[in-house]
Parts: structure tokens; sequence; C-alpha cells
């Protein structure tokens, strides 16, 4: 089942239960979708609906950090819970040292000797890890191993 249809079946399972958190979430995640595919004119496969919701996750985590500095505690656990829903569809995440053992891959598959050559590494990577790990954090291990 592709992951669109996964995000339909789930929209029509929170209408009947009355879920109006997820049900709402999801509605904005179909909308977002939407809008990428009208931009675009092409229908999205899985990797970009992955990439849309990952947009939509930093989103809501840039608010979380937002509304908690502002002491807004209800509007952070609004979002929170967006989080959780939106989090159902991303792909397993990685573990710390797979991200390194990627790392090293793409170091050698370039054959990087400096920080002028991150730009190739991270452009192996970003396919690689696209939505099973944060581009900050591979970004900082991509760092440490080229300079170090």
């Amino acid at each position: 089942m592709s992951l669109k249809q996964k995000i339909t079946d789930d929209m029509k399972a929170a209408m009947r239960t009355g879920d109006t958190r997820q049900r709402d979430t999801i509605r904005l995640l179909q909308a977002a979708i939407k809008q990428k595919e009208v931009d675009d004119r092409q229908e999205l496969d899985d990797a970009a609906i992955i990439a849309v919701i990952e947009k939509m996750l930093k989103q809501r985590r840039d608010s979380i950090d937002q509304y908690e500095a502002a002491e807004r505690r209800d509007l952070a656990a609004a979002e929170k819970e967006e989080v959780n829903i939106l989090s159902v569809y991303m792909p397993k995440g990685l573990a710390d040292e797979e991200i390194e053992a990627l790392v090293a891959e793409a170091i050698s598959a370039v054959d990087a000797k400096g920080m002028q050559d991150m730009g190739k590494v991270m452009a192996i990577l970003k396919s690689n890890v696209a939505g099973r790990a944060d581009m900050g954090k591979v970004s900082a291990i991509v760092k440490a191993k080229i300079s170090g």
C-alpha cells in the first residue's frame, strides 16, 4: 500500500471514530500534499510525501519551541499531538551507528579531503537518509569526520 493510500485510509478511520485532532491533522497533511502536486504538476511518490511530512514536522517543532518560550503550554501540547500523528508516516529512524557508517561510506565514495567536499558528501547522504535522520545531525557528523 502506498503512503498516500495509508494516509487516506487513516483519514477515513479518524472520521469514523470522531477523532477530530487526527482528522484535522491528516487533512492538513493531505492539503500540503495536494498543494505540492499542483505546484509540481505531478503526482508525488512516497519519497516526496515523506519530504512534505518532514517539512510539516519541522514547522511543528519550531512552533513548540516558540510556544514553550512564551509559556503557552496549551498550544505547545496541541502541536506535540500533531507531531505524534505525523510521525506515524515517517520511516523508521536510523541509529547513530548506522548514520556514522553511511557518512563514512559517502566520504570514501567522493574521496572527500576537506570542507570543500562537504556538499558532495551531503548530496549523497540526502538521498540515503531522507526522512530517517535529522539532516542537521548528519551535517554535524560529516563536519566532524571531514575536518578531523
